[in-house]
């Protein structure tokens, strides 16, 4: 073994070992290997830079950025209210298509970001019985086109680095509505057997809201048990004003009448659930459109205590829109114009664009924080973004356009006009990716031309002699898969494909399958909470344990292992 396999032999055991036992961060031990890469002369700094600006990493870059957009659209409120209809077995059937459907198009981590409040919001099912399914529904539905995962892309940059024609878009397409057919039918029968874990405290209602009975609201002359407004989860109605008048508690059978003012006690993702009610108007509603919300405490020395939002003028004082006020876990009373500050209120608020360059915030709060949540866009803002977004996917399939010049294109739009702040922007820019894929490219590169590769793969072809190509298929997406569950499923691919390119080269193969062979299984983390993003994302929000992953995620794996390893070697022949 060369001095050169040595240095990345060693590398590479470093970066697996402190991945399984140590929580450095995936990011710090890929840039690690590239460094001492280009310190030792194995790399050079032209084709280190090159691997940070790799087309298929630019797109991934781009369609993250502009899925912020695409949460704020209607799209995920309609999902939303489907999953809210229906018995356990028909709303996961349509939770996961819908959420295959948009995994397939733009990036699954962030479409299941997007959808869990909306399953936290859901009046029928416990967010337990629904996260689970939703998480390896997006997985499952990432594997459906090129651009439906990170890991897709990040295959893909391996491929045009090795010097091979980039994928098609619906290259992983029929193997992918196979596993999404069976993942289905198996998810949907074991999610019967997770637990139904209610979120703890209930009674901890800390934000007040308000909201009001538009005039032709479908709400008008209807109960408040008619209307489903005392069934609502993590929400609670606790006043209702009319005409000066108040009308506390609210009994079931209260008919609500055009304008009437609603007094909510909730949390931070209330303001969304009373966005998605036709007809009920939340407190400041037409000043909303999008924005990133904000959390501001009142300060001891904050001129704006002892008065109340509609004398102080709030809004044309600091350009920000207060959509919730918590006081500790008092519940407050009244109008949420009218009630009185008080020196650490918190204040969920909607900023507008010169919020942030305002000389009175650091005198009047002592805390400002960004918040997840969004407001949504109105109709045609998100009917111009969802179609925008098609129109860029549309172009890129019919190769009028290049996908990577309609995301840029397209972003730059969303910023121009408001849709996507610069804030948002930095918030959201995946860093950690970037990093990870440019440096993986790399080390996939130091892999290769040390030949460390080539002598991995013959030891591979050794191991399963006498099996033959499918053999070694067999190995490599056994290999990729328990990478995945053990260092992630980005860390994974860029350590399997380097060893199936050599394999497939040395046995004069076609490449092909043991790329589809990487690419699935770096997609298969069904039993560990902690090899794919989505599955992380679900964990806490679900109060899971591990067992309840591997009760549904054991049986998903050996399913989706079997139908893509039989469709391989028919799709692409060796």
């Amino acid at each position: 073994m060369s001095w050169e396999q040595g240095i990345v032999l060693a590398m590479l055991m470093v970066i697996v070992t402190c991945l399984l036992t140590t929580r450095i961060k995936p990011a710090y031990l890929f840039a690690g290997a590239a460094f001492v890469g280009y310190q030792t002369n194995m790399i050079e700094l032209t084709a280190l830079a090159s691997n940070f600006t790799n087309s298929s990493l630019l797109t991934l870059v781009l369609l993250i950025l502009v899925s912020i957009a695409l949460e704020k659209t209607r799209l995920i409120s309609w999902v939303g209210q489907q999953i809210s209809r229906g018995g356990q077995s028909s709303v996961i059937a349509k939770l996961g298509l819908s959420t295959a459907f948009l995994s397939s198009f733009t990036n699954n981590t962030a479409v299941v970001v997007s959808l869990i409040g909306a399953i936290k919001r859901n009046q029928r099912h416990a967010p337990s019985k629904l996260l689970i399914p939703l998480s390896y529904a997006a997985i499952l539905g990432g594997t459906l086109t090129l651009i439906g995962t990170s890991t897709n892309l990040i295959i893909n940059s391996f491929v045009e680095d090795a010097g091979l024609p980039s994928l098609d878009f619906f290259a992983p397409t029929v193997i992918g509505l196979a596993v999404l057919l069976a993942g289905m039918l198996i998810v949907i029968p074991l999610s019967y057997f997770l637990p139904s874990n209610e979120e703890q405290q209930q009674d901890a209602l800390p934000y007040f809201l308000e909201a009001i009975i538009a005039p032709h609201s479908p709400l008008v002359n209807k109960t408040v048990a008619q209307n489903g407004l005392r069934a609502l989860r993590r929400l609670f109605l606790a006043e209702v004003i009319r005409d000066g008048h108040t009308i506390a508690p609210v009994c079931p059978d209260t008919q609500l009448q055009a304008g009437d003012r609603l007094l909510f006690c909730g949390d931070v993702e209330s303001v969304t659930t009373l966005q998605e009610i036709p007809g009920l108007e939340l407190f400041g509603q037409h000043h909303l459109n999008g924005q990133s919300m904000m959390e501001v405490v009142v300060s001891h020395s904050a001129g704006i205590r002892g008065n109340t939002l509609k004398s102080i003028r709030f809004r044309e004082r600091f350009d920000a829109v207060v959509v919730a006020i918590r006081r500790g876990h008092e519940r407050l009373a009244g109008g949420l114009g009218n009630i009185e500050l008080h020196a650490g209120d918190t204040l969920v608020v909607v900023p507008g664009k010169t919020f942030h360059t305002n000389k009175q915030l650091n005198r009047e709060f002592v805390l400002v924080n960004g918040l997840d949540s969004s407001a949504r866009l109105d109709g045609k803002k998100s009917f111009a973004v969802l179609v925008s977004f098609m129109a860029v996917i549309g172009g890129a399939l019919l190769g009028g356009y290049p996908i990577i010049k309609g995301l840029a294109g397209l972003l730059l739009v969303l910023v121009v006009t408001g849709i996507i702040s610069f804030a948002e922007l930095r918030r959201r820019f995946p860093l950690d990716i970037v990093v990870i894929v440019g440096s993986a490219l790399s080390l996939a590169q130091l892999m290769i031309s040390s030949g460390l590769s080539a002598r991995i793969g013959d030891v591979f072809m050794t191991a399963f002699n006498g099996w033959g190509l499918y053999g070694a298929l067999v190995a490599v997406y056994l290999f990729t898969l328990v990478l995945t569950e053990l260092v992630t499923n980005n860390a994974a691919a860029a350590l399997s494909f380097p060893i199936a390119y050599s394999l497939a080269v040395s046995s004069g193969a076609d490449p092909m399958p043991f790329i589809m062979a990487i690419l699935f299984g770096a997609s298969a983390s069904f039993i560990s909470p902690y090899g794919y993003q989505t599955n992380l994302l679900v964990y806490t929000v679900g109060n899971y344990q591990l067992k309840d992953y591997v009760r549904v995620g054991l049986p998903l794996s050996i399913v989706y292992s079997l139908v893509v390893l039989g469709l391989i070697p028919m799709l692409f022949p060796f």
